[in-house]
């Protein structure tokens, strides 16, 4: 998924960072606003489903 994102948003990010962490964690924030919490939603995400998600956000 990282490099699906860099791909398409290459030239809009202007940092993008992995931390580990464990319990099943997966979890998306833009600007420090939570786009998407596994944890929350209880599956992993659908690629195309965040990309749509940051679309949205990047036309803001």
């Amino acid at each position: 998924m990282a490099s699906k994102v860099l791909t398409i948003y290459k030239q809009k990010v202007e940092s993008f960072e992995l931390q580990p962490s464990g319990g099943g964690c997966f979890e998306l924030t833009v600007d420090g606003k939570l786009v998407y919490s596994k944890l929350t939603e209880g599956r992993f995400p659908d690629d195309e489903l965040l990309i749509k998600d940051l679309a949205k956000l990047a036309n803001k």
